[in-house]
């Protein structure tokens, strides 16, 4: 591969080294006609792998690179298919983990500029942040001194946004899996100095989850094939959608949905749906107690979640009113 390699990316795979300059040629190599080939995005791998050496530009072009070719050459144009899914996930996993905090930025801007991604990497995604929790090593850590069993602010702010990232199955919400792995987290991190904003984004996006389980549905994949206009619909981000949403606690959570003037006609549509998963169901109320029971006694970030749902939800499912009274 690497002899039909360009010039400055074989020399710069000799070095082992990249450069702003070498970043300039290789995007006059690589985007001549504004599209990114297969092998050229295995060039791009490869040096990102062995280079040990290179440029905040570097991070930048392999990013806005991979991103191309991962969620913008595959019709439709935003959404990441199920092959280049699976297709990312093995080019950076290494034994189940992100080899570096460059390929985990890039997977990020993935998940940020995607539309609609797979479940499956979105969980990828946010595992990489719950095994630098635990071992206290891997790209999350990079340039921080914290020990295992401990969250940091860059690690929250990770998760944040990834659970912005619109689409891990289809829907504004937060899944059961999404919600799952924060409460390994939590259970991992129970009783350590964390930073204050993991409190904060633990509370309200299981509250999420539990609330909002019903909430918008985007168009399927398949639709938007059908009606790409859809998607030229002059909206705000999800990052912006979703942070009002958790902002505000459920009142939030349909306020957001409410503001949303674009997707007025599916709102309507959908509005039983969202208010009839305000209440939190028995399938939901018996997971949450499952997840409280395991940690062996009611940490401080579940007492304050159960007192976020005993405040916020206007029929509080029978099984936690004891859970939620021990709380208050």
């Amino acid at each position: 591969m690497t002899d039909s390699m360009p010039d400055v990316m074989q020399r710069a795979l000799a070095a082992r080294t990249i450069s702003d300059e070498d970043v300039l040629a290789m995007r006059r190599e690589v985007y001549p006609d504004g599209v990114i080939q297969p092998h050229e995005v295995e060039w791009l791998f490869d040096l990102d792998y062995q280079c040990s050496e290179t440029s905040t530009a570097w991070m930048k072009f392999f990013e806005e690179a991979i991103t191309d070719y991962v969620v913008h050459q595959t019709d439709p144009d935003g959404y990441v298919s199920d092959e280049n899914a699976d297709w990312l996930i093995a080019h950076i996993s290494h034994k189940g983990q992100v080899a570096s905090s460059v390929e985990l930025e890039m997977l990020v801007n993935v998940l940020d500029k995607a539309e609609s991604s797979p479940e499956r990497l979105i969980r990828f995604a946010l595992e990489q942040v719950k095994q630098g929790v635990l071992t206290g090593s891997g790209p999350t850590r990079v340039g921080v001194d914290l020990l295992p069993f401990r969250i940091g602010a860059g690690e929250v702010d990770l998760l944040r946004r990834m659970l912005y990232a619109f689409g891990g199955d289809g829907r504004s919400a937060i899944t059961r899996a999404e919600a799952d792995l924060l409460f390994d987290i939590n259970d991992a991190v129970a009783g350590a100095d964390n930073h204050p904003s993991w409190s904060d984004l633990f509370v309200k996006a299981i509250a999420n989850y539990l609330m909002a389980a019903s909430g918008y549905q985007p168009p399927s994949r398949q639709e938007a094939l059908k009606e790409e206009e859809w998607l030229d619909d002059d909206r705000e981000s999800t990052v912006d959608f979703f942070s009002r949403a958790l902002s505000g606690g459920l009142r939030g959570i349909l306020a957001a949905y409410s503001k949303d003037t674009a997707w007025d006609d599916r709102l309507k549509q959908e509005q039983s749906d969202i208010k009839s998963s305000e209440r939190i169901t028995d399938d939901e109320a018996k997971w949450l107690i499952d997840r409280l029971m395991r940690s062996g006694g009611m940490q401080e970030n579940e007492r304050q979640l159960l007192k976020f749902i005993g405040q916020e939800s206007p029929d509080i499912n029978p099984l936690l009113k004891p859970l939620i009274a021990r709380a208050a």
